[in-house]
């Protein structure tokens, strides 16, 4: 994502499973634990075929008017930021890919047990007791992330443009609610009641209705991160 409110700009991250994969398991998430895939389409039948259990879904949308003045509304319905929930606030430009995967794997740490002494291990411990800005902060000045975003960003299968009008949101799952977190907006915003096994299907309710809102636009894309199941072959 774009924003000219962001002084300091990243290349955006492709919408690439693989590429989230990499960036992951290189950060310190167990190939074993948890992987990336495709969400090829928000039916029903599309939908199950998407590994389970699933701990988040990233979803990809284009930047429009429209979703920059219901951002602006939103604003006054988010959730105040609890130590339940992990979130950040966004401040570098372009960085909504890396944002979503932290507060991906963030809210789920609980779940997938990461690498000890790996960068997302002490990224988590050390942010914990944070609040959304100190967070966007403290990953603001971190080199390591940079070049490890900076070496995600170009690992794709597409030239990564400077500038782009699309964005990356994450759906999870924290104390009995389906929450959507971006770092654009001022805290959560919960979406009503769901479980872990409902969480995929929860979320494609609404961002179907997201996409309703731009029918005439192709720049849309799902990800589920899903916790590997006992018994899968890890790459």
């Amino acid at each position: 994502m774009a924003d000219s409110a962001c002084p300091i700009k990243w290349l955006p991250l492709e919408a690439n499973p693989d590429v989230m994969n990499q960036f992951l398991w290189g950060l310190g998430v167990p190939p074993d634990e948890a992987e990336c895939y495709d969400v090829y389409g928000l039916d029903e039948e599309l939908l199950e075929m998407v590994p389970k259990p699933v701990l988040a879904v990233l979803f990809l949308y284009p930047l429009t008017s429209q979703s920059e003045a219901e951002r602006a509304q939103q604003d006054s319905q988010t959730k105040d930021p609890s130590i339940t929930v992990f979130f950040m606030k966004q401040t570098v430009g372009n960085a909504c890919g890396t944002i979503g995967l932290l507060h991906a794997i963030g809210n789920v740490t609980s779940e997938i047990k990461l690498d000890e002494g790996s960068f997302l291990d002490k990224f988590f411990k050390s942010t914990a007791h944070m609040d959304p800005m100190e967070r966007a902060s403290f990953l603001q000045t971190d080199r390591e992330m940079e070049v490890a975003h900076s070496v995600a960003a170009t690992a794709g299968d597409t030239e990564a443009p400077v500038n782009v009008d699309t964005h990356f949101i994450c759906f999870t799952f924290v104390d009995g609610q389906l929450y959507e977190l971006d770092g654009r907006k001022s805290g959560p915003i919960s979406h009503g009641a769901s479980t872990p096994s409902s969480l995929l299907q929860d979320a494609a309710k609404v961002i179907q209705k997201m996409m309703q809102k731009n029918p005439d636009s192709m720049n849309f894309n799902a990800i589920a991160i899903s916790k590997r199941a006992e018994g899968d072959d890890a790459p």
